[in-house]
């Protein structure tokens, strides 16, 4: 599998790793690789080949509080609710949660996911086996449900 680079990477681990044991002047190693020399001063100076990760080093939500981060993951591990649930439960507490926010700080707490319970997974049952030239057809009854313009009237 490849590397993954940032959009604006020069280097591999190859080239910087050639950096780091390459005994020649900084000067020389930029004008080889084509790089400023204030990358091959910064590869020389670390010991590890890989990139240094980017973004926030603990992320936190810029909409939630501790708090409210808090109460969230509480009620999440205690009622198991899903996500929709969880959000009509909680936008009376939190105004101004949404779904996407909510959905973001279960990921970051490792709950976004409900756990498994056993017996719940029920075994997928094969079609029953009809004669070449049998025509079956399901029916399904669909009741419109009025809707607030319709109830209005």
């Amino acid at each position: 599998m490849g590397q993954i680079l940032h959009g604006y990477a020069k280097t591999k681990e190859t080239i910087r790793r050639a950096i780091q044991n390459r005994k020649e002047s900084i000067a020389k190693l930029s004008k080889h690789y084509n790089l400023n020399p204030k990358t091959i001063i910064k590869w020389r100076k670390r010991s590890f080949t890989k990139d240094a990760d980017m973004g926030p080093k603990h992320p936190r939500s810029t909409v939630l509080t501790l708090e409210e981060e808090a109460i969230i993951v509480t009620f999440r591990k205690y009622t198991l609710l899903p996500l929709d649930d969880c959000l009509y439960a909680l936008q009376s507490t939190i105004p101004h949660l949404t779904r996407s926010s909510l959905h973001r700080c279960l990921q970051r707490h490792n709950i976004s996911r409900l756990p498994t319970v056993d017996g719940e997974v029920k075994s997928k049952k094969k079609f029953k086996q009809y004669p070449i030239g049998y025509f079956h057809i399901d029916i399904a009854e669909v009741i419109p449900i009025p809707t607030a313009q319709q109830t209005d009237r």
